[in-house]
């Protein structure tokens, strides 16, 4: 028996005639082409959604700017974006800025996209690998760069309400930014939407859009609002409507923040089960439990508090928010 190896040493010999079976079938390859024509793509991405074994994403296209004044009925939002050099408001900085500005109308309808806004703005720390690994963002690509304050206040001047994704992040860096922010309405899309209740696997943008049959090319601020925007304005599942109108409902709630000071300690896990959570006090807010619950609910909690919990009479301290407070921070 010949070693493997044994096998290459006679390469060079002729090829040995290949004797085929008398009954042996031969099938010849059919030839090809030479011309390929180009199919219809929407067409055969429906026919392989059709089949119930495929999903199709498409590319998103960001819809043209439409130069108008609203109607009367009409307001406007606009969502922002922004990337930072990173996660602490009080020493990083912000280095890109996206928004797009859309009108609506009251009962949650999206209207056409009336001005866009993007700049890069080149910070007073350094960008880190990881932040350029993240966004996309080179610490060359903003050399030089300045935001254009002036344009960014005129950009939201008229706008009723302030929309980002993560409201609770991106609201103090762009106080920062300009004081036009600090007397906005703001609403978040991730934590004012009920994503899971809806079906939805993730409340991250990446996920929410591929589920609604979309990609895009994410992490890049005007880019990831055009993103945002097309996912509020896809219908939901079971006739539920349009995720921004679910937004605006949340975002016209009053809630009563109740801070539960001084409590006792080993009620500390009856709280957290309730839905309470804990401040450590560094911000500047009270070092306790606290919980925010929608202003009609707001006597009950307190009832609740004062027998369940402090088994006396108190007032706790108490705070009205609104969407003009929301997502603030105390620093």
């Amino acid at each position: 028996m010949r070693g493997q190896a044994d096998l290459f040493l006679d390469y060079d010999a002729p090829p040995s005639p290949i004797r085929r079976p008398a009954d042996e079938i031969i099938v010849k390859a059919r030839p090809r082409s030479e011309s390929f024509e180009a199919p219809d793509y929407g067409t055969a991405a429906r026919m392989l959604e059709a089949t119930g074994d495929y999903r199709v994403l498409r590319r998103l296209q960001p819809r043209h700017v439409v130069s108008r004044t609203p109607c009367e009925s009409e307001k406007i939002a606009v969502i922002l974006d922004t990337e930072t050099t990173g996660l602490d408001h009080t020493r990083d900085e912000v280095i890109e800025l996206g928004m797009v500005a859309f009108v609506y109308g009251e009962e949650g309808r999206i209207g056409n996209v009336i001005g866009t806004f993007n700049g890069l703005r080149e910070p007073g720390v350094p960008i880190s690998p990881e932040i350029t690994r993240l966004t996309g963002i080179t610490p060359d690509m903003v050399a030089g760069q300045v935001l254009d304050l002036e344009a960014i206040e005129r950009f939201i001047a008229p706008a009723d309400l302030i929309i980002a994704h993560n409201a609770r992040f991106d609201r103090p860096f762009c106080e920062r930014l300009s004081k036009g922010f600090r007397v906005k309405a703001w609403a978040c899309s991730h934590s004012e939407i009920a994503w899971s209740g809806f079906g939805f696997e993730g409340s991250k943008l990446g996920y929410l859009l591929t589920q609604c049959g979309w990609f895009h090319q994410g992490h890049r601020a005007v880019e990831d609002c055009h993103a945002l925007l097309e996912v509020l304005a896809s219908p939901l599942p079971s006739e539920a409507g349009l995720p921004f109108g679910h937004l605006l409902t949340s975002a016209r709630k009053v809630l009563v923040r109740i801070w539960a000071e001084a409590s006792p300690f080993d009620m500390k896990d009856v709280l957290k089960a309730r839905g309470y959570r804990w401040n450590d006090g560094s911000d500047g807010r009270p070092k306790a439990w606290w919980v925010e619950v929608d202003e009609e609910a707001g006597e009950a909690e307190l009832a609740f508090l004062r027998r369940e919990v402090y088994r006396r009479e108190v007032e706790p301290y108490t705070q009205r928010i609104t969407a003009f407070e929301r997502f603030r921070s105390a620093r």
